[in-house]
């Protein structure tokens, strides 16, 4: 990149650098040539005087010695009246003709030299005459070659300069750069805490130094959330298995009835069942963050969730609940029923666990015109402290990891829901306080909107 800079930078300031020179010369050229016109005329003003003072036969000749200029006088008729002894015939044009040649103009002599002619009808007496004078654009010339030499002489220094120069400033513009690479070469697993050194955070380097600081935070996030989301596994994992363990060492150790050795297989096969659950918990997790494409198709929402509680009504009675359904059969939304009933599974299942016995729970399907459709689920539950709200949705996370852990829940059921519902581009809201309960509130888009893409 440093070269590739340097290279640009030298290309373009060449290119200035030739039109500027262009530029130059062709205005010192004209300049130059301006003069030599105004000379020219001085010249020929001054040859006209002097004819004018001559009344001998010879009076068309300049005075002796005062031949600075090339002069050719012509009669009215076309016949040649005098020509200075330094041209030849047809140097400065043949007769003249009618209208009178555009003047002043550039032509070679036959001998090369370039000059500059001026051509004038001028009242000499009493005859009328042509008068041609000329002056040579030899130093005129000179003085613009000498130019182009200095220019084609200086300008290859001038851009080498520029080129070493851009180098060094290349360099020092890319060295962030260069910085910016070593420090993430250095990044690994365990020190994802550093942070890039942001020396102008309002120019563009700072500002790529501070989008790199914040794409560092959240893989830091990230793999924070990888190793506590590890830790919760090995230690749910672990607590079936090391009840499975000593219920069964503690039978093997003495002679029982048929009785009791009935009641530790129970116990073992609660915690398999747990053991299970959580296990399905995590494959489903690992199949939704593996990025598992949904089937939509245009579902009635009521149908759905009375199909939903139907697998729950029978652990709702056996806590003296009551469920009650309740919305237009006619609200509609474009999900896949297989995830969506999952969503709606746990949030219900959550609410029974929480619900006091003999409480109700009701779940209202209701649309709005800004929202599409919407799933309430409402409990009669604990509630959920505020300081908790932003994080019942993490995985593992339980505001009383006891009492949830006596009623077989692992933490995972509203992390599942959330993921299933954000899938259908909806969201979950939650209102609760503690003490009055707790409300699941699904948004879903409507269904004769355009799905999410699919990633």
């Amino acid at each position: 990149m440093r070269s590739r800079l340097t290279l640009w930078y030298a290309c373009v300031l060449a290119g200035v650098l030739v039109l500027y020179a262009a530029v130059t010369s062709s205005f010192l050229y004209f300049s130059l040539q301006r003069e030599l016109d105004a000379t020219l005329h001085a010249e020929s003003q001054e040859v006209e005087e002097h004819l004018r003072e001559r009344n001998e036969s010879d009076r068309y000749a300049p005075a002796a010695g005062d031949e600075r200029s090339l002069v050719e006088v012509w009669g009215s008729d076309g016949a040649l009246l005098y020509r200075s002894r330094r041209l030849a015939p047809g140097d400065l044009g043949g007769s003249p003709t009618e209208p009178p040649e555009p003047s002043p103009t550039s032509r070679p002599l036959r001998d090369g030299t370039p000059v500059r002619v001026r051509t004038g009808r001028h009242q000499i007496g009493s005859e009328r005459v042509v008068l041609r004078v000329a002056l040579s654009e030899e130093e005129m010339r000179r003085q613009w070659h000498r130019l182009w030499l200095g220019i084609l002489l200086g300008l290859p220094v001038a851009v080498a300069i520029a080129g070493l120069g851009g180098h060094w400033l290349a360099g020092r513009a890319l060295a962030p750069l260069d910085r910016f690479a070593r420090q993430a070469q250095r990044l690994t697993v365990d020190n994802l805490g550093e942070r890039l050194i942001v020396e102008n955070p309002e120019d563009e380097l700072g500002q790529l130094a501070r989008v790199f600081n914040l794409a560092l935070a959240r893989i830091e996030d990230s793999v924070a959330q990888l190793r506590r989301f590890t830790a919760d596994a090995s230690h749910e994992l672990r607590t079936p298995l090391t009840a499975i363990r000593a219920v069964g060492e503690v039978a093997l150790q003495d002679q029982r009835n048929p009785e009791r050795y009935r009641e530790t297989i129970g116990s073992m096969l609660e915690e398999a069942d747990r053991l299970s659950r959580l296990v399905d918990g995590l494959l489903f997790l690992s199949r939704a963050d593996a990025g598992q494409k949904l089937h939509r198709q245009d579902v009635a929402l009521v149908d759905l969730v009375k199909s939903s509680v139907s697998l729950l009504e029978i652990l709702a009675e056996e806590r003296d609940q009551r469920i009650e359904v309740r919305g237009d059969p006619g609200i509609r939304a474009m999900a896949d029923p297989l995830f969506l009933r999952h969503a709606l599974i746990n949030l219900t299942d959550n609410a029974i666990k929480y619900s006091p016995p003999g409480s109700v729970i009701g779940i209202d399907v209701r649309s709005s015109a800004d929202s599409g459709a919407e799933v309430a689920i409402t409990d009669q539950g604990p509630g959920i402290p505020a300081d908790h709200l932003p994080r019942v949705f993490e995985r593992f996370y339980r505001i009383d990891s006891g009492r949830s852990r006596e009623e077989g829940g692992a933490g995972l059921g509203l992390s599942i829901a959330l993921w299933a519902v954000e899938r259908h581009g909806g969201r979950i809201q939650i209102q609760s306080a503690e003490g009055k309960g707790s409300t699941f509130r699904i948004v879903l888009p409507p269904a004769n909107g355009n799905p999410p893409r699919e990633v």
